[in-house]
């Protein structure tokens, strides 16, 4: 019964949306429809995207189009139709209440967004890739940002669990005023991006959509960086495709040690849904500002809570939580970890040693729970392992380094991703640990 409920409210949410309040089911499915109407007109009036082109059989589609208010009514209208048709009959007025109610307590917590994250603006505009995967028609939403004065090199941010492309705003702007065209995708089950509801979530899979995508727009090599869950992703992304990255760079990945082998009790994709319904701002917040910010906090980030509980409030709530099951399930049972010393391309190490993310680590049993997540000494077990590997550490940043100290961050970032001789790495691997102290300062 849950899955039908589930499909029902993801045919209603997946069109341009922005709802005003976060309907309870089945309700959100009949009234999705006449609330984003109402409120299409929210978020930026020129938002660049892709028409949703009927891909099949393989065929792709990545040319940009724009959408508007008068876009969003007409999906919405069409919506509406989809939404009445697959909706319960058994909707009372009762139900219809209760959503009333839901959209009050959503009011008063902050904004609701779509299921595709519909209402919140980007800094650059979004582009879609249209194809097909595993028979579900998808959409990948990116930002593709080029330079005024261009270097010849690309490169492609992917980004973490509970992060966007969007996030990585100011580090696209950073690079492209450096001269590098910058790619930032939204991973299927992510952000602005198509959620399915049947998908078998692998990395090798996202690692293939990514190049698909790169491929579609003519990136043929580029400089891949990967931040939280990223990095488990651009380790594989090297891995599949050595020849076409030019650089692997890792900010505060997860995954460097393989927390179900060290004790953390195995979790079932049910257990992972039942957590994320639970999802609130107030819950976003302590987490990041503990684990991302280093214990700090600034008025800055409140953005991004928003975004990610925005999720939670709108009517796409239940397919929203189910994709992240889905993907927090990936990450707990496909560790990268073991392929460290199969990398052969050139990698750089960003990491802030006040980080302390292990997933499943609040589960865990205390003894296993005290040895989880201490990132200055995975950090140098991850150098070791990867061939050649540089490690430049951030002593007082958290997870988020590129937000909580963009400066900082992006000074060794530019640094990393300067042209050296291959003669050379080998020297910038051994003074990694002398720079690394003043990292962050």
């Amino acid at each position: 019964m849950w899955f039908a409920r589930l499909a029902a409210i993801s045919a209603a949410a997946a069109v341009p949306q922005t709802p005003a309040f976060a309907a309870s089911p089945p309700a959100a499915a009949q009234l999705a429809a006449s609330q984003f109407a109402a409120s299409a007109a929210v978020g930026p009036a020129a938002r660049t995207s892709s028409a949703p082109a009927a891909a099949s059989g393989g065929a792709s589609s990545a040319a940009p189009v724009a959408a508007g208010p008068q876009a969003g009514a007409a999906a919405a209208a069409g919506a509406s139709a989809n939404a009445g048709a697959g909706a319960s009959a058994s909707a009372s007025a009762s139900a219809s209440a209760g959503a009333v109610s839901a959209a009050a307590r959503a009011k008063a917590d902050g904004p609701a967004y779509g299921a595709e994250l519909e209402g919140f603006a980007y800094a650059y505009p979004v582009h879609r890739y249209a194809f097909t995967s595993q028979r579900e028609t998808l959409q990948m939403a990116y930002l593709d940002v080029r330079p005024e004065r261009a270097n010849g090199r690309t490169v492609v941010l992917l980004h973490g669990k509970n992060f966007c492309a969007g996030t990585w705003e100011q580090t696209i702007e950073v690079l492209a005023k450096a001269g590098y065209r910058v790619v930032a995708p939204d991973q299927i089950g992510f952000c602005k991006s198509t959620k399915p509801l049947r998908y078998q979530y692998s990395f090798q899979q996202l690692a293939h959509n990514t190049h698909a995508l790169l491929e579609s727009i003519g990136v043929k090599e580029a400089t891949v960086v990967g931040h939280s869950t990223g990095g488990m992703l651009a380790v594989r992304y090297a891995l599949m495709y050595p020849r076409d990255t030019q650089q692997l760079v890792l900010v505060n990945p997860i995954g460097l040690e393989d927390w179900k082998a060290l004790g953390v009790p195995a979790l079932s994709v049910d257990y992972w849904y039942a957590r994320e319904l639970k999802t609130s701002a107030d819950v976003i917040r302590r987490y990041e500002q503990r684990t991302y910010y280093a214990g700090e906090w600034s008025p800055a980030y409140e953005r991004w809570v928003q975004m990610l509980a925005g999720l939670y409030r709108g009517p796409g709530r239940d397919v929203v939580a189910w994709n992240s099951a889905l993907v927090y399930d990936m990450i707990f049972t496909q560790p990268v970890l073991y392929e460290f010393g199969a990398i052969r391309v050139p990698t750089l190490l960003l990491i802030g040693d006040k980080d302390t993310t292990a997933i499943g680590k609040d589960v865990a049993p205390p003894d296993v729970h005290a040895k989880l997540g201490r990132y200055p000494a995975l950090a140098k077990r991850t150098q070791a392992a990867i061939p050649g590997a540089v490690l430049y550490e951030f002593p007082a940043l958290g997870h988020a380094p590129q937000i909580q100290d963009p400066a900082t961050f992006h000074k060794a970032l530019l640094d990393g991703l300067a042209p050296a001789k291959p003669a050379a790495r080998g020297a910038r691997a051994a003074g990694a640990a002398g720079s690394a102290g003043s990292a962050g300062e």
